[in-house]
Parts: structure tokens; sequence; C-alpha cells
């Protein structure tokens, strides 16, 4: 369309249009060129997000602050060698080029406002109505016409990218929208097997569970696995944190994944329900059938008393007693306190309520319970994740002898290399049996995976060697029937895959500034309880510095957590002095944080409520340190595994900055390669740390000094762990003679 000032051609919209694309992009060009001069080593990620924020036009800003505001702190972690102020200079920069009042709009401005003579047009109306169809009826080509789905689509985007932009700009991350997920499971079973199963003649001890797939909501965990549990033999199941290990416990217990009616499943998943029953009697009550003899034995021997039996009460209670004896009905008791007992509970604890203990306590005895009971498959998710040195040792020796079927997640090293006779690998939605522990599966797993990277490499070779001749005699007709066979070979080869390796946890600590001792002392302290009146302990003299990698060890109830918050000034010593550097700043992390977690948000808006007030690339930032990124960053926190979870409270917590890690029972939910990666990350982080954990591997991993709570006092021992695990060893001879 022409806009006509006396009958003179100005300027056409298409023209101004045009004139202004080219414009904007003349300025993008510019700067993103200007970018890369300024940040040579910018990552193509980094590069992407920068220009998707100063994409569009310098309207979106009103000045060089908010450009700063929108992408400083990314610039500034690519530069590493630039000051805050660099950084503001170039953002100063990027705003000149980006700035709309230049000449060239200023022309196009002017001539666009220019005013349209139209009473020439409208004078020759009835003689050229063709010229004014020119102008306000204009025909187009069909070519020309725009896709009103297209339009649609385009301006969804459009407000979807401005929504987005808005949303970073205020410190609002677009998070995806909260729903509770739930697993499912889906299994083909044989012919062969239903039948049986209907006529009840499948009486193997042996679990074969084939073809079955598991999915968390829209998540496939298992595709077309398969699971054999030979009677007898002891499995570890193993694998990264949010894989479906904990999911496939449930769906087996819950008979989602079908298993012989015959086997006897026992899931330890839940603590105790607290009641008046004593703690060893409901153990005891585990025996289903050991309580319907003995209440059947008493309603028939009052029977006799009171005179009211028959003959057939009488011979009834004969196989009573003949049936308690042969299940050796009298042992019960002593095999239910010996169980007790290993896992901590006192003579006085096990004739206490079960009302009367913590949750940690009543998880304890939800696991007596199973081992007393010995169902043909009892199935363990982190077992030691309760339990103390002591009763890991004392449980470790105890399942070596299992008489059934065990398949235990586990992420104790030792454990894992101590109990299992077998290795369950949940790994790229499918499972992989290993014989021996887990020792022997990460060689296994290893000489595996290089002779499947070199036959892979091999096989390329040798494509590549017969596409070479391919290629070369293709269209030579003295080799036409050699080019075709060859081709036939190539198609008949098997196609095989690279290795996919696992992509290597990372945990990395902020970086601490130097602090002069003194920083941490303990003189003379003593701590009671004002409400019982009770000691922990008294008389403790302790140390610490920067440099410290300390570990607290002891029986539950000795007071190492309790040791932990007079540290860091949560509790107030009794007596004694706590002196502490004014520039000492603790992060406190423990098991009870996860928990405590706001399940309802995504990670980035918890750590946004957490600290308030900096940019969503810096929470992204923290949450990334810590191996919570992309999507991951995104999920409400309800759908994470419990070593995720684990992960944003790690990111919480060194968000403050600390300078002192204080960490209790750290390892928990985390799987084997996350715990690897948090030893290397405490021995690389400058300040100190105190750490309360029953992880043997990690202890020895990191810990330069030991601590020990017990017998009403804190004192540090020579020889590290080696020294402190013979002390166990000898108290647990001592417990058994």
């Amino acid at each position: 369309m022409t806009f006509l000032t006396g009958g003179r051609p100005l300027l056409t919209v298409h023209d101004g249009i045009l004139h202004e694309r080219i414009r904007i992009g003349t300025i993008m060009a510019a700067y993103l060129e200007y970018i890369k001069e300024e940040f040579p080593k910018i990552d193509d990620e980094v590069y992407q997000y920068v220009e998707g924020v100063l994409s569009g036009s310098a309207d979106d800003f009103e000045d060089s602050e908010e450009i700063y505001e929108a992408i400083g702190g990314v610039l500034q972690e690519v530069g590493d060698d630039k000051s805050e102020d660099d950084i503001k200079d170039i953002c100063e920069k990027l705003w000149d080029i980006m700035r709309p009042e230049t000449d060239s709009v200023k022309k196009v401005n002017r001539v666009l406002e220019a005013p349209v003579h139209l009473k020439s047009l409208s004078d020759n109306q009835d003689n050229d109505i063709t010229e004014i169809k020119s102008i306000w009826v204009t025909q187009r080509d069909d070519v020309l016409k725009v896709d009103a789905k297209k339009l649609e689509k385009a301006e969804a985007k459009i407000k979807q990218r401005q929504e987005k932009r808005t949303a970073e700009m205020t410190n609002r991350p677009v998070a995806a929208p909260v729903k509770l997920e739930t697993a499912s499971a889906s299994q083909v079973t044989s012919r062969k097997d239903a039948k049986m199963e209907a006529k009840g003649s499948n009486r193997t001890q042996d679990i074969r569970i084939e073809n079955f797939d598991v999915a968390f909501g829209d998540k496939v965990l298992l595709q077309g696995a398969d699971i054999v549990l030979s009677f007898g033999r002891r499995y570890g199941l193993v694998g990264r944190n949010g894989h479906g290990k904990t999911t496939l416990l449930r769906m087996i217990s819950g008979a989602q994944l079908r298993i012989p009616s015959h086997i006897s499943i026992l899931h330890v998943e839940q603590e105790v329900v607290g009641d008046e029953t004593p703690a060893l009697q409901s153990v005891l009550e585990c025996d289903t059938k050991r309580e319907e003899l003995l209440k059947r034995e008493k309603e028939i021997t009052a029977a006799v008393n009171a005179g009211t039996a028959d003959t057939k009460m009488s011979d009834e209670l004969s196989e009573v007693y003949i049936a308690l004896q042969n299940m050796e009905a009298d042992k019960a008791p002593a095999r239910a306190s010996r169980i007790l007992n290993g896992l901590g509970f006192t003579v006085e604890m096990q004739s206490c309520k079960t009302k009367e203990f913590s949750g940690g306590w009543r998880m304890r005895l939800a696991l007596a319970r199973a081992l007393f009971s010995k169902p043909d498959l009892l199935l363990l998710d982190e077992p030691t994740n309760m339990l103390d040195i002591k009763a890991i040792i004392w449980l470790e020796n105890y399942l070596q002898n299992w008489p059934t079927t065990l398949l235990v997640v586990s992420h104790d090293r030792n454990f894992l290399d101590t109990v299992p006779t077998d290795i369950l690998h949940l790994y790229a939605q499918r499972l992989e049996a290993y014989r021996g522990n887990y020792e022997q599966f990460e060689k296994t797993k290893n000489e595996k995976l290089k002779n499947q990277q070199r036959e892979w490499e091999a096989q390329q070779q040798h494509r590549d060697h017969v596409q070479a001749f391919i290629d070369r005699f293709r269209y030579n007709a003295n080799r036409a029937s050699s080019v075709q066979s060859k081709i036939k070979m190539l198609e008949k080869l098997p196609e095989l895959k690279p290795v996919e390796k696992e992509v290597d946890v990372v945990l990395k600590f902020p970086p601490v500034e130097p602090l002069s001792p003194p920083i941490l002392q303990l003189s003379e302290v003593s701590f009671a309880y004002e409400s019982t009146g009770r000691t922990i302990f008294s008389n403790v003299n302790l140390n610490a510095t920067l440099e410290s990698r300390i570990c607290i060890v002891g029986d539950n109830g000795a007071g190492k957590t309790t040791l932990l918050k007079i540290i860091m000034g949560i509790n107030a010593p009794t007596r004694g002095d706590r002196v502490i550097h004014r520039n000492l700043k603790f992060g406190y992390f423990s098991q009870h944080h996860v928990d405590q977690l706001d399940m309802n948000v995504c990670s980035v808006e918890l750590l946004q409520k957490t600290y308030p007030g900096k940019p969503v690339e810096e929470y992204r930032r923290q949450l990334g340190s810590f191996g919570v990124s992309g999507d991951l960053a995104l999920q409400s926190i309800a759908s994470l595994s419990g070593g995720q979870k684990s992960r944003v409270a790690f990111a919480v917590m060194c968000m403050g900055n600390p300078n002192f890690l204080v960490l209790d029972e750290p390892t928990n939910h985390l799987d084997i390669e996350s715990i690897h990666a948090l030893g290397l990350a405490i021995n690389k982080y400058l300040g100190g740390v105190i750490l309360v954990s029953h992880d043997e591997r990690l202890i020895r991993m990191v810990c330069k000094e030991l601590w020990i709570c017990g017998g009403g006092s804190v004192h540090s021992i020579e020889g590290g762990f080696d020294e402190y695990r013979k002390i166990v060893e000898r108290e647990l001879a001592e417990q058994n003679k």
C-alpha cells in the first residue's frame, strides 16, 4: 500500500516493516558480536540464554541497570577476570547499541508521521474507482494470505516467551504445576504359570517376574524388565537416586507385580504404631501361628481347670503341645530379646510400651518384627538409616545367616560388601543381575562395559572399512556383485550401541574466607535436661578449626545430636564455656531437614522463599552445584526421590555461605555415587566440618579425628575408625556370651 504526497510516492508500508526488521537484525548482530568479543569462553547454553533475554527490542528495558539485573549475574559467572564494575560497563555498552532513538529510527518515524493527501483521490473517485481499490481494498494473492492457525500458534509462543521473561525479571520462576503422581505396573504372565497358580500346584520358593513395566506418573522407570530371586539368596538392589528402587519394592509388596500366592512377603517400610504393647511382646506377636496356639492352649487349659473339657479337647491340647514343641515356642522370647538387643534395645527398653518410643526407634522395632517373623521374601529399604554403627555391624552379621530370600535397597557400601550374595543393578529402565557382593559387581560391570565399548569400536571400524569399499566401487560394473554382497552384509550386522556411561555426580560447597584461630572451643562443658535431670555428658573439653574433619560416633541416645546443638549454640551448656569466632557461620544439615522441606513447591521456589531477592540464575546455579539442574529444579519437591530431596536440602543450607558445616547423618537416602561425591566435596571444602554418620566408607574417606559419645562423656581416640570398630566388636562379643 502506497501513501502519496502531492502525487509523489514516499514510502510503502512493506518497505517500512522491512527496514525495521533489517534494523533490529543489525542491532542484534552487533550486541551479540560484542558479547562474544568480551566473553570469548562463553559456552553455548549461556550464550543462548543471554540471546533469548536480549532478543526483541530495547523497549523491554528502561536503561542499562535493567540489562544488568537481567544478565549481569550470568555474565559475572563466565567472566572470571571481570569485576562488577566491568560488567556494568559492558551492560552500558549493550544499552548504547540497543538504544531505540537512533537517527535511522527518527527518520522512519518522521516519514510515517507525514500527512497523507487523499483529496485528489476522492475527487477522482467516480473516474478511477480502481485506484481507490488499490489503496483500500488491496487484492492479494493466496500465497500472501496469513494462515490463521499459524498466526494463533505464533502469538501463543510470543505470549509464552513474554510471560517467561516477566517471571525471570521479577524473580518468579516458571514452575511446573504440582501434581500428585502415583506408581503403576504392568506385567505379562505365561499361561503355564497362570494355570499352576489357579490349581494351587505351584509350590516353588523361587520368584520369577518376567517382562514387566513400572512407571511413576509419566516417567517410565522399568520397561520389559525381568527379575529372578532364588530362594535362600540375598540380593542387593542398587542404582542412582530416582531410578525406581523404592517404587519396585512397593510394587512387589503391594501385589501390583504378581508372584506365587503361597510366598509370604514382608516389606519394612512403616514404623510400628505406638500403643500399650511392650516392645518384646510386639515382636512376639509377629508369629501369628505361635500366638494362636498359645491362645488355644490357654482356652483349653481353662476349660480343663473348670471341669468343662471333653475328650476331644484333651486330644487337641496334646496336639497343641506337640506343635509348640516342634516350633520351639519356648525359645521365641529369648530369640526376640536377642534381636531387640542387637538393634539397640536394652532390657529396660524391651519392657517399655511402644507408644513411648520415638519414630526412629519404632522403625527399629518394625525391623526387629520382620527379622523375627522370617517371611519367605523380606524386603528392606535402607535398613541402616535408622541404626548406629554398633547396630549396623550386628545386622550385617545377623543377615549373613538369613535363611530365606532377601531383597535389600542400600547405599551403605560396607553393608553391600558384607551382606548380599547377588547384586541387581537398576539402570536404563532395566535390571541386570551380577553374582557376588558390591565390590565384585563393580569389577564385573566395569569389565563388561569395556568389552562392550571394544566390540562397538571394532564393529564401527569394520563398517567404515566395508563402506569405503562400497563407496569406491559403487559405480564399477566389474565389482557390482561384490558391492551388493557388502551392502547385504552391512544390513545383516547386529546394531551395537556405544556404551552409555552414567553422568558423574558432582557436589560443590561454597568458597570460604580464612579465619584466624581460635575458631571453636568447648571448655569443661556439661549438659543435663531440666525436665529429667539426666546428665548427658560432663567435663567435655574439645576444640575445632577450619581444617577440622571430625566424626562423632556412639550409640543412639549417647548425646551426639545434643553435642551438635551445643556446638552451634542451639542448646546452652548446663555448665562450662563455649567460645567461637565472631565471624563463624554454621551450616546445619540433619535428616529431619529433608522431611521438613515444602513439598508443594519446586526447588527454585524453595530457595526463593528462603533467600528472597536474588536473580533466578543464582538459585539455579546453587541447585546445580548439588546436581539438581534442568527440569529437575522445576519439579515439585514431592515428586523427587529421597536422595534428590537431600541434595535440595544441601543447596538450601549452603545458600547462606557457611564457613563451618555440621552434618547430622547426611548420607541417608543418598546413592553410593552421591556419597562418594559428598566425600570429595568435603575434602575440597576450605571450612571446618563436624560429621555424625554411620557410613563407614565416608568416615574413612574424610575424617581425620574421631569423637566418641558414651558413658556420660565425649573424648577423642587415637587410631581412628579402625580402633573404634574393634571396640564395638568387643562389646558385641560380650553381649553374645
